[in-house]
């Protein structure tokens, strides 16, 4: 009912009523008039005053029942009002679940519905209902992205597993091979590869060695030095780089529909124990997922790993080439000096005989070979030119007169001052390797020989030393030496005859297998092969003999019955007649890398059972939804006529209703408030309570300061009687009472008022 229809009821009826009284009072007028035989004129209702004298009291009757008909039509309206309102709002709200109970049961968990009453059960059950299927739909969205992304993970490192297996043996091969397969599964839009070249320590720089662009393989060299730009810095500070924002021109990718500048950039160092090998980079248009880029992290290791095993086995290689070449050299070397020191020992065995015929040898030893003559006290008495060049003097007065300890290095003086005395005597004489010291503090190798020359009466007149520089070969032995013991030190090596019985080995040999090196003599090598690989390990062994090389991984078994995966290289060595003499065994071991890949293998295996008991959970879990539903549908019912119940209780309700928010804000403002405080409802709906009350009250009343301040414990429960001001300026004393409701965490609070006039009233 609208405004209009309410002053049509009061006019209606304040008229009706107004009409009834005079028609009463023209009756009343006529039949006093007949009682005293009068007719009807204003001379004769004169006289009825003066005859009636209460007469005037009964003309006052329209007027009262005038007002007491507006004033009683005027309530009806207001209460009719009302009540219809109240019908509208219940109307409205049991709309509202309706619409909300529809869209719950269609899975719409987006569905939102608005709690105006704290005693609207219903709607609290399915708004917790709604949150309950909300929070399951999306705890398994959850699940099940984490368990795909697990899958992704587990399936790409057991392919990348396989393809650095399969590719160990080429480092061009293997990089391009991880960065196209790489790009893929990630979906990157390039990738580069970027090895690690180390090998002069003065030029230390990164080579692309792979580029791989929009699914085709790119032709590209390129040259990075330490350092240098975002791929140097990654590998220097050994840490992934990953760039959101990407600077102009940093790199350009071509494509059938024109040019374009990748947004994301991802770069990984490949390293493993904290030693780099190399750098990926990856250019995508999509941001990388944090799964995906702890992935690529873990790929990078495993190709760190693979890399080194590769540098190594090449080095190794190589190193074990060098060292057969130059230990030929080396035989050749002794060989002729042998032959040489033999013809030198017999010429000088007939040196008295054949004068002549020495002097023209010794200018030939002279042009050839380093000598010297000292007296037997170590006095040198003569030097040739080769002797001076060799050691750093320019003529003999630099050098005649002096003492042999001049030189010798200090640390090997203590034995040749042995090896001297024993000449000094007329010992045997001394054919070796001998450390000379030049005047510029520089070693010089020789393969010398110290032999004592006699006088008639064979008593050792003085001692010739003659020699060959051989410090270069020195230098490259020792530098192999320690190459091999490096090696030695970091990788497994172990020789064995061509039929396979033990010769020597390392301690990492001995460590790994678990015998000792006393224990592995008169061992065989097809002993320790796992029996399922033996026959492919003979065939591999035979092939080698016959002049070819392996690479490839073996399972071998400890002296504790324990299986042990080795990667490792076979190859031959020949002896001078290049003949096959033994076979070396280099290899590093792989047996965790085995029992990763392993364990992998299993967990996808188990990640696939997870995902079928989690299909199976999902149809009995979509089994007690349906279930929950009916149960909701009754209780809805059961709810139902719980709330027509109540609202025909609060349907006779004439207070004013306040509520507000936990931070003050009003929420509800009924008709009634409107009334009492002449505002309308749309101009306070949203603002701070602090709007309806005066300055004055909320800084002198306790009860407003707590109502209005959201910091303040609200007086809850508790009858305050306080003075409002009106929108009109009006003090109107009323009763509030201020009772609290909590909704999914959040605080209502709602004020219930009374006019203490009409209270009295």
């Amino acid at each position: 009912m609208d405004n209009k229809i309410s002053k049509k009821i009061i006019y209606q009826f304040t008229l009706s009523t107004f009409l009834f009284a005079i028609i009463f009072l023209l009756i009343y007028y006529l039949i006093a008039l007949n009682s005293n035989e009068l007719y009807f004129s204003l001379e004769n209702i004169v006289k009825l005053h003066k005859t009636i004298k209460l007469l005037w009291l009964i003309e006052l009757v329209p007027i009262v029942l005038l007002l007491f008909a507006y004033f009683l039509s005027f309530f009806i309206s207001k209460k009719v009002f009302k009540i219809e309102k109240k019908l509208k709002e219940e109307e409205k709200k049991s709309d509202k679940i309706l619409d909300f109970t529809k869209k719950i049961t269609k899975n719409d968990i987006t569905a939102e519905y608005e709690i105006t009453d704290e005693n609207d059960i219903i709607g609290k059950s399915l708004i917790e209902l709604r949150n309950n299927i909300k929070g399951n739909k999306e705890e398994e969205l959850l699940r099940k992205k984490e368990d795909d992304q697990r899958n992704w993970v587990a399936e790409g490192l057991a392919k990348f597993s396989e393809i650095l297996r399969q590719n160990n043996d080429n480092i061009e091969k293997l990089s391009f091979g991880i960065i196209s397969n790489l790009c893929k599964y990630i979906d990157a839009i390039q990738g580069a590869f970027y090895i690690l070249e180390d090998s002069d320590k003065d030029d230390i720089h990164f080579d692309l060695t792979a580029f791989y662009a929009y699914n085709r393989k790119k032709y590209s060299k390129k040259r990075i030095d330490w350092n240098e730009g975002l791929v140097g810095r990654a590998a220097f500070e050994k840490h992934t780089i990953y760039m959101d924002k990407v600077p102009e021109n940093y790199v350009e990718v071509t494509s059938g529909l024109g040019k374009s500048n990748p947004q994301i950039i991802l770069i990984v160092p490949l390293k493993i124990n904290e030693e780099i090998h190399g750098v990926i980079e990856f250019g995508s248009f999509n941001n990388f997922e944090k799964y995906q880029i702890e992935f690529v992290e873990k790929v990078a290791e495993s190709i760190a790993s693979t890399i080194s095993t590769v540098k190594i086995n090449v080095k190794t290689a190589k190193l074990l080439e060098d060292s057969q070449e130059q230990a030929e050299r080396l035989a050749q070397q002794e060989e002729e000096m042998r032959q040489n020191m033999e013809e030198l020992q017999a010429t000088q065995e007939e040196a008295t005989k054949q004068g002549e015929e020495f002097v023209s040898f010794t200018n030939s030893v002279n042009h050839t070979l380093i000598r010297a003559e000292f007296d037997i006290n170590g006095i040198l008495l003569y030097a040739n030119t080769k002797f001076l060049s060799k050691l750093g003097y320019s003529s003999n007065s630099d050098v005649e007169g002096h003492h042999i300890s001049m030189f010798i290095n200090k640390k090997d003086k203590e034995w040749f001052n042995k090896i001297w005395e024993d000449l000094s005597k007329g010992g045997k004489h001394f054919e070796g390797y001998m450390k000379q010291l030049t005047k510029q503090g520089r070693d010089l190798w020789t393969m010398s020989t110290y032999t004592c020359v006699r006088d008639e009466n064979g008593n050792v007149e003085k001692i010739l030393l003659l020699a060959i520089d051989n410090t270069e070969q020195k230098k490259q032995s020792i530098e192999f030496e320690e190459q091999i013991k490096a090696l030695n030190i970091s990788t497994i090596k172990v020789d064995y005859t061509p039929t396979g019985e033990f010769v020597d080995c390392n301690n990492k040999f001995s460590e790994i297998t678990g015998y000792s090196i006393s224990d592995l003599h008169g061992t065989n090598i097809f002993d320790l092969i796992s029996p399922n690989q033996r026959s492919n390990f003979e065939d591999n062994w035979n092939n080698v003999i016959k002049g070819k090389s392996y690479e490839g991984e073996v399972k071998i078994l400890s002296k504790n019955k324990l299986e042990k995966w080795l990667r490792l290289t076979l190859a031959g060595v020949n002896d001078m007649y290049g003949d096959i003499s033994k076979l070396t065994i280099i290899a590093y071991d792989i047996t965790e890398q085995k029992a990763i890949f392993s364990e992998n293998k299993h967990k996808t295996e188990l990640l696939i059972t997870q995902e079928e008991q989690l299909r199976q959970a999902e149809t009995i879990l979509n089994k007690k939804l349906i279930q929950a539903k009916e149960e909701v549908k009754e209780q809805y019912k059961k709810i139902e006529k719980i709330k027509i119940r109540n609202e025909k209780t609060l349907e006779g309700s004439l207070d004013p209703i306040v509520m507000i928010s936990s931070n003050g804000n009003i929420e509800f403002f009924n008709k009634a408030a409107e009334q009492l405080w002449k505002l309308k409802r749309k101009d306070v709906i949203g603002k701070t309570i602090n709007h309806l009350f005066s300055d004055d009250l909320t800084l002198s009343d306790d009860f407003i300061s707590r109502l209005v301040d959201p910091e303040k414990e609200k007086t809850v429960g508790k009858r305050t009687e306080i003075k409002i001001t009106t929108g009109e300026g009006t003090d109107i004393p009323v009763l509030i009472l201020l009772s609290q409701a909590k909704v999914d965490k959040e605080y209502t609070y709602t004020a219930f008022i009374q006019t203490i006039e009409v209270e009295l009233f």
